[in-house]
């Protein structure tokens, strides 16, 4: 009977002291408690490994604010960024599209004499403000931005496309998006093509497309942007030695449009030497990208292999007597693989191993079959010999 005493009083000092820890007297208040529960944040990780020796940084290249027609302001991106585990954020606004901007300049016009927007009146949009706002936030997130603009005109005659590493958006404009382009260009922009295949009916290329490509004018292109996935771009990509980007495009929440699906958003991969805008800049220019989207993962050949054997090691751990070799592939890393054996996919999932066989002095061979390359054969397939 004491020994159940003594364990009840215990239960309800330990409840009493759990419940007390989960609130605090306000200082100024003394009808008021304030929760205990922790504010901070934490960082989702993302966990990639090196890549012949580079570092592989998550960037998304392709993002809107309330400066054009996002959401959400340049802090909360770079916030939401620093979340999802971005090591690079690119802001976008569009140049020509600003339909933010102009409900409030629309407003304003009832409170300020002179014509809103023009060098005349008393209201002239800075078109680099959000980039300056980003960075500014940036600084206490270790997140780098890449200054940008996306030169928006008509999806079916000209396209969209992305001016990054952009030094003064409001010199960019001219009434012909390639001579746009040029002065982004003059800038020591980079200009990616977005979303290839958007509300068309196929990726085939239009005269617009065939001009600037013609003149050397793009230097990435988007395979993937948001949910939309266009494999025969891969092979453009390829073959017009234009770096592959994945992007979220995002205009509202990745939360909403990926963590609460249960997805991580978009990303490119940037094979680079640090997260500085200049080794960013240079792998960029040199294509050592892989684009992410949704599992899916989209590069060259040789470097998706390389990337595919830094994620995954394989383990001898028995060798039977005729020979017979039972290894086991660690995959150390946030990626999925869908490996397929003689026509048998399995899942190789983030941070888990499985077991896999192979006869003496044959090799393992599979298709990894959530990776594409160019060309034919989609799927690359990794040969390993033991």
């Amino acid at each position: 009977m004491k020994r159940l005493f003594i364990l009840a009083a215990a239960c309800l000092i330990a409840s009493s002291a759990s419940a007390q820890s989960l609130y605090y007297q306000d200082k100024s208040n003394v009808d008021m408690l304030r929760h205990t529960i922790s504010k901070e944040v934490l960082r989702n990780e993302f966990v990639l490994p090196q890549v012949n020796g580079y570092k592989v940084l998550k960037c998304d290249l392709h993002s809107h604010t309330i400066y054009s027609d996002g959401n959400v302001t340049p802090e909360y991106r770079v916030r939401e960024a620093w979340v999802d585990g971005l090591d690079v954020l690119a802001i976008t606004e569009h140049i020509e599209y600003r339909p933010s901007e102009g409900k409030m300049i629309s407003y304003l016009k009832g409170f300020f004499p002179g014509e809103p927007n023009k060098p005349n009146g008393n209201i002239l949009c800075d078109l680099n403000v959000s980039n300056k706002l980003a960075t500014a936030a940036a600084a206490g997130y270790g997140i780098t931005i890449i200054p940008g603009a996306e030169i928006t005109r008509d999806q079916n005659k000209i396209g969209h496309y992305n001016a990054l590493f952009v030094q003064d958006v409001n010199t960019i404009y001219d009434p012909d998006p390639a001579v746009s382009m040029k002065k982004a260009r003059e800038q020591g922009a980079l200009i990616m093509h977005n979303h290839p295949g958007w509300i068309r009916k196929n990726v085939d290329m239009i005269d617009f497309e065939k001009q600037v490509y013609g003149e050397n004018l793009i230097d990435g292109i988007e395979i993937m942007n948001g949910w939309e996935f266009y494999p025969p771009i891969i092979t453009r990509a390829s073959e017009k030695k234009f770096f592959m980007a994945a992007n979220t495009d995002i205009h509202g929440t990745t939360t909403m449009d990926y963590v609460a699906q249960g997805n991580h958003r978009n990303m490119t991969f940037v094979l680079a030497k640090d997260n500085s805008l200049e080794a960013v800049k240079e792998a960029l220019k040199a294509r050592r990208t892989l684009a992410y989207s949704l599992g899916s993962l989209a590069g060259e050949e040789q470097l998706i292999k390389d990337f595919f054997m830094a994620c995954v090691k394989f383990e001898t751990f028995s060798v039977d007597k005729n020979g017979k070799r039972t290894m086991r592939m660690i995959n150390n890393t946030s990626m999925n693989f869908v490996l397929c054996f003689g026509g048998n996919p399995v899942e190789l999932r983030p941070f888990t191993s499985r077991n896999v066989s192979v006869a003496k002095d044959k090799e393992l061979v599979f298709t990894v079959e959530n990776m594409w390359i160019p060309g034919d054969k989609k799927h690359p397939t990794i040969r390993l010999r033991f």
